[in-house]
C-alpha cells in the first residue's frame, strides 16, 4: 500500500501569484474578445454607451460590407502570400548561415558574427532610406517582393539556428565526411536533423514578425490591390472612422490566422526555444 502524498498548503505568494496571472490573461484576451463580439454587432450597438458586452442580435454585416466594399480576400492572400514566402526563405538562409557560423572555422568569423549581433540592435527606421533606394533601383517598389526581399536577412534567424548548430556533434559532421557525403548532404543528413526543432521555433516565430510587421508593409505598399490586410484595415479606418464594426470585422479577420498558427504550434515553438536556451 502506497503511502498518500500531502498536499502542499498553499502559500500567500502562490494566491498572490495566480491572481496576478489570471488578471494578465483577462488582460491580454480582452481585446480580442471585444474584437470578436464587435464584429458581430450593428453599427449602433458598437457604439453603445453602456457598451454592450455581448451581441444581442448577432449580425453578419460587417463581414458582407468588408468583402464587397474591400478587397479584403487579396489583402489576405497578400498577407498569407508575404509570410509564408519570407518564412521559407529566412528558414533557408538562417539554417546555413547558422550552422556555417557553429561548425565552421573561416577567417573573419567572430567579425562576421558580431555583424549580425549589432544588426539585430538596429531600428528598421535606421535603415529605411537605403532599402528605399535598393528596391526603387530594382525596380519592385510598390510589389510584394519589395516586402519578402529585405526581411531574408533577419539577423535573429541567424543567431537563432546558431545557438542550435553549437549542438551539433563535430563526430556526427567529421563521420559524415569520412563517408563521402558533401557539404550539402551532410548538412542535410546530419544537421537538420539535430537542429530541425529550432528550424520550426524559426518558422513559427518568421511568420508571425512578417505577418506583424506593419511598418515595413507601410513603406514599400502603396496601391490598394497590394496592401496586406493589416494595411487594409488601417485605411478603413482612414476612410470611415465611425464604422467601427467594419473596422473590427477586419481586425477579427487579420487576427484568426495568426491566433490559429501560434495555437497550433504552440508547443513545437515552446520546445525549439527551449532546447536552444541549453547547449548539449
Amino acid at each position: 500500500m502506497q503511502p498518500t502524498q500531502q498536499k502542499k498548503p498553499l502559500t500567500a505568494f502562490t494566491v498572490i501569484s495566480t491572481i496576478i496571472l489570471l488578471l494578465l490573461t483577462v488582460l491580454f484576451i480582452f481585446p480580442f474578445y471585444w474584437i470578436l463580439t464587435g464584429a458581430f454587432k450593428s453599427q449602433p450597438d458598437t457604439i453603445m454607451i453602456p457598451p454592450q458586452w455581448f451581441p444581442k442580435a448577432p449580425t453578419m454585416e460587417n463581414f458582407q460590407q468588408l468583402m464587397v466594399q474591400n478587397p479584403a480576400l487579396q489583402w489576405m492572400w497578400n498577407s498569407v502570400f508575404i509570410s509564408l514566402v519570407t518564412m521559407f526563405l529566412v528558414c533557408a538562409t538562417s539554417s546555413l548561415a547558422g550552422y556555417v557560423l557553429a561548425k565552421k572555422r573561416f577567417y573573419g568569423q567572430r567579425i562576421l558574427f558580431a555583424i549580425f549581433i549589432a544588426a539585430m540592435a538596429l531600428p528598421k527606421q535606421v535603415v529605411l532610406v537605403p532599402l528605399v533606394r535598393i528596391v526603387n533601383f530594382m525596380g519592385i517598389h510598390d510589389t510584394l517582393w519589395a516586402v519578402i526581399l529585405p526581411l531574408i536577412g533577419w539577423p535573429f534567424g541567424v543567431f537563432l539556428m546558431k545557438q542550435f548548430s553549437e549542438n551539433i556533434p563535430t563526430e556526427l559532421l567529421e563521420s559524415a565526411k569520412i563517408d563521402g557525403c558533401g557539404e550539402i548532404r551532410t548538412f542535410w543528413s546530419v544537421a537538420f536533423p539535430i537542429v530541425k526543432p529550432g528550424f520550426a521555433a524559426l518558422a513559427i516565430f518568421t511568420f508571425i514578425n512578417t505577418w506583424n510587421d506593419y511598418f515595413m508593409q507601410l513603406v514599400m505598399l502603396t496601391s490598394r490591390n497590394n496592401l496586406t490586410i493589416s494595411l487594409g484595415v488601417a485605411t478603413m479606418q482612414a476612410e470611415m472612422a465611425t464604422n467601427y464594426g467594419l473596422i473590427m470585422a477586419g481586425a477579427a479577420l487579420a487576427a484568426v490566422p495568426i491566433v490559429t498558427v501560434f495555437l497550433v504550434f504552440q508547443k513545437s515553438f515552446t520546445q525549439g526555444i527551449t532546447m536552444g536556451a541549453v547547449k548539449g
